[in-house]
């Protein structure tokens, strides 16, 4: 566990293409663009693309994740977290300004807002008691840090520099195209006196605001001609001021600068479940093991149809997921759109989400910490190099299963669709008898109905229609056997065949 990471750690993440594969076919992909939106200064996707395989780094996730939870915790992590964006904004500033005075100006503004808000953070993160392993040892290297005689040094300087610049006075004296600064003599402030002959004038709405940049701080010649005036009448404090930056080039300490980028990945997370709960979805931490192939998740979704369906007249139903005993397959039949694709992305969802130690969709949940999610949904894109479909697919499942371990989760999504019936009931047998010698957890959406008949390791599903009108489906899907004939019926329906359909063309 390293110390010094919110996050218990980082691990390596996994191969880029085959990571990105399956996050597109689980639909998280959607999912982890919305959580780094508005976030991107933190850099969260190789967060989220760095799945671990180490029950104890998701449980300190977990523990995290709770006091995060807690409305004090919440409120110490928001404060600092804004204002550590001040830092970064002064930060950019110093670095595009032209002005060498401006910049240095910027940077002492920077160590302020960063001395700031890392003193305000070890004061009321240890107000708020939190639990965790992870911030209890942040308030620790806290406590250390703003005590320390280098911190207090700096904070010392930078205070004393920016209580001498607050302190100048001088006055501006224009007679025609004349510009002359002068010592402060006490004489009348007359900005009041301006801002209030320019009040009674009305202001029109104007154009829309637009985000103010460092372009728009630069100086204009005459603002430069009176800072080099008063800089001049004040060598010794503006020698200081120029050559602060330098003094300090590295003022954010690394463990703090690392907790900023960190915790937005819980922060952000969280975020995202405020509206699906307020909706009355609920989420679980899920008890895990890395040996137990046992899993049950009750009323658990898709997160991210969830997401895209929140706003609109449609809900997402829920399903669950159990595997007892010797099960290990989920081979899932039914209707074409009865939410066969979507059960199988859940469950990978599932997996994936708990190996990031995020709470995961369910009222409870209890599953097997995989160590990777291995995928195979059909496209139907054309195969680069003319093998055809089949062919294509053939060497995508013989990469998936020659990677495949007894910790893995396989999700295969309509495999084989391409090929004839014999031939697909063929190569599902033998890819299932494949996962089942490895002692993987697998769901295997298919047309094919006998699959779903095997030894102890199979469980048949079946996306269910209504009883009165297998036209209409529920989106539930449920153990019992695979009967085919809704499947039949959606054949029918898709070849223009149904009943309706063949009345409607016979119609005088």
């Amino acid at each position: 566990m390293d110390p010094s990471s919110v996050l218990g750690e980082l691990p390596e993440a996994p191969d880029p293409a085959t990571v990105a594969r399956t996050l597109m076919d689980l639909g998280l992909d959607r999912v982890f663009d919305a959580l780094a939106r508005g976030r991107e200064a933190y850099d969260l996707l190789p967060i989220l693309r760095s799945p671990s395989t180490d029950v104890a780094v998701v449980r300190f996730r977990h523990e995290v994740f709770r006091d995060l939870e807690r409305a004090p915790v919440r409120r110490v992590v928001d404060a600092f977290a804004g204002g550590m964006r001040e830092v970064r904004r002064a930060r950019e500033w110093s670095g595009k300004l032209r002005n060498e005075l401006q910049r240095a100006r910027w940077w002492l503004e920077a160590v302020r807002a960063y001395g700031a808000a890392a003193d305000r953070l070890a004061r009321d993160l240890a107000a708020s008691e939190p639990r965790s392993a992870g911030l209890v040892a942040l308030r620790d290297h806290l406590e250390s840090l703003v005590r320390s005689e280098s911190f207090q040094r700096v904070q010392r300087e930078s205070e004393a520099l920016e209580r001498g610049l607050n302190a100048i006075r001088y006055t501006v004296r224009i007679e025609g195209s004349r510009v002359t600064i002068g010592p402060f003599a006490g004489e009348p402030d007359y900005s009041a006196v301006v801002e209030s002959t320019f009040r009674r004038f009305p202001q029109g709405a104007g154009p829309p605001a637009r985000a103010v940049g460092p372009e728009d701080a630069e100086m204009d010649p005459v603002e430069e001609f009176v800072q080099d005036q008063v800089a001049r009448r004040f060598p010794e404090l503006f020698v200081r001021l120029r050559g602060f930056p330098a003094a300090h080039p590295e003022f954010v300490d690394r463990r703090v600068a690392r907790f900023d980028r960190e915790v937005q990945f819980y922060l952000a997370y969280l975020d995202h479940l405020v509206p699906l709960r307020e909706a009355g979805l609920a989420f679980a931490y899920p008890v895990l093991s890395e040996r137990s192939k046992e899993e049950e998740v009750l009323a658990t979704f898709d997160l991210a149809l969830a997401g895209a369906l929140r706003d609109g007249p449609t809900s997402v139903v829920p399903n669950d997921v159990r595997l007892h005993g010797p099960e290990r397959i989920l081979v899932v039949s039914g209707p074409n759109n009865g939410g066969k694709t979507t059960y199988a992305r859940t469950v990978g969802q599932l997996h994936y989400l708990a190996q990031l130690g995020c709470p995961v969709p369910g009222q409870t949940a209890t599953l097997l910490l995989c160590d990777r999610v291995l995928t195979h949904f059909e496209r139907g894109e054309p195969s680069a190099d003319l093998r055809g479909n089949l062919a294509d697919e053939l060497v995508r499942v013989r990469e998936i299963l020659r990677t495949t371990t007894d910790r893995s989760v396989v999700v295969l999504n309509e495999t084989f669709a391409s090929a004839a019936l014999e031939d697909a009931l063929e190569l599902g047998r033998a890819v299932i008898a494949r996962i089942v010698a490895r002692d993987a957890l697998a769901v295997y959406v298919t047309f094919v109905d006998e699959l779903s008949v095997g030894g102890p390791e199979t469980v048949s599903l079946v996306s269910t229609t209504r009883p009165d009108d297998p036209a209409v489906r529920t989106y539930r899907v449920l153990r019992r056997a695979a009967d085919g004939r809704a499947y039949a019926l959606a054949i029918a329906e898709k070849h223009g065949l149904s009943y309706a359909a063949l009345r409607e063309r016979i119609r005088p």
